[in-house]
């Protein structure tokens, strides 16, 4: 029987520097000191994954992580919290950690001296009326570049109307949406068990939940009513790229496979293909180093949606290895010049509008 031992997250130690390759990590994480005291002053029950992401030394330490940054010639960031979303951290405290949350990056963002060039703001998604004043304040107040959501919010699906004036006001403002997978050990991998096995919940329930969160919200119609909406889906798109042939020719069929009286779960407003509506999300590399898994994202979303991202620190080297063999599979991949210019800085620019120099 095989038995797994817990270890103390490695620490970081400097790694040997690479020649300068300008890009911007899209979809990297932080837990500013400030933000992790709210919360454990507002949390009743301490969670496990929270608190693992706190031993990071770079997760919380900024000065630790522009010296690791220092590795990386021409490399820049887009910060975000990590999770669990702050509504399971803290439901009551939503409104006020969110707004704790965003003070504080945009502070990191002011110190970094150009290494962090934005960051995507945290909300209080079950309160969306105080979501969509805090998206107001984060980014016309704050200079917050986008937002980051879930794939879902209390077990709640995003394509509720209650959360299309999120989507509403992030079109008006022309800012992008970063949509992080959300799943725990509690949702069980077959109904006649309590909690999910092998770490799966994550492994295969996250690429998933993203999955599931971006077709739903396809089929909802979100592009046909804002066609200028711009989502950048984490971990290339979940497990979509593998699926073509399911969502474009498997769904010509839709509503056959259904029995009588169940009509109501087929009926969509979306106009046109499933397929095509799905191919205007736009995805990040962050494959924890996976060719192949950029390669699939990169035919089904087009080099014009694909964005570097390396989901920094969570990796084994806490920080450095992500970065390093994401731009390594990169590197690898039989991309032109103009390819791997658009995927490594110019998408970012375009979409988080970025000015500097």
């Amino acid at each position: 029987m095989l038995q797994f031992e817990l270890v103390a997250i490695r620490v970081w130690r400097p790694v040997k520097k690479l020649m300068a390759t300008e890009c911007i990590d899209v979809f990297c994480h932080c837990l500013p000191p400030r933000f992790c005291a709210a919360v454990a002053k507002a949390a009743a029950v301490p969670l496990v994954m929270f608190q693992r992401a706190q031993r990071i030394v770079v997760m919380g330490n900024l000065k630790a992580r522009l010296r690791l940054l220092d590795e990386f010639p021409g490399y820049r960031q887009i910060i975000s919290l990590a999770g669990p979303p702050i509504e399971v951290l803290a439901p009551a405290a939503t409104v006020e950690l969110a707004s704790v949350a965003n003070d504080e990056m945009a502070r990191w963002v002011e110190a970094s001296n150009g290494r962090l060039c934005g960051f995507a703001a945290a909300l209080p998604m079950n309160d969306p009326v105080a979501s969509m004043a805090e998206i107001r304040r984060a980014v016309l107040e704050l200079g917050a570049v986008g937002i980051q959501i879930y794939t879902s919010t209390g077990g709640f699906a995003l394509d509720e109307p209650r959360f299309q004036p999120i989507f509403n006001i992030m079109a008006e403002l022309d800012r992008p949406i970063l949509l992080h997978p959300t799943r725990s050990m509690k949702i069980a991998d077959y109904p006649s068990e309590r909690m999910s096995k092998y770490d799966l919940w994550w492994a295969l329930g996250w690429p998933h939940e993203t999955t599931l969160a971006m077709t739903r919200l396809a089929f909802a119609g979100i592009f046909n009513r804002q066609p200028r909406l711009k989502i950048i889906t984490h971990h290339v798109g979940g497990t979509m790229p593998m699926l073509a042939g399911r969502l474009g020719p498997g769904m010509e069929l839709l509503g056959t496979r259904n029995p009588p009286g169940t009509e109501a779960y087929v009926q969509t407003p979306l106009e046109g293909r499933p397929l095509d509506a799905c191919k205007m999300f736009y995805a990040d590399t962050a494959s924890f180093g996976s060719q192949a898994a950029i390669q699939c994202g990169l035919e089904f979303f087009g080099a014009q949606r694909l964005l570097f991202a390396s989901d920094m620190p969570f990796d084994p080297g806490q920080g450095p290895d992500y970065i390093r063999s994401t731009l390594a599979a990169l590197a690898a991949m039989d991309l032109d010049e103009h390819q791997h210019q658009r995927i490594l800085v110019e998408n970012a620019r375009h979409l988080f509008k970025l000015t500097y120099t």
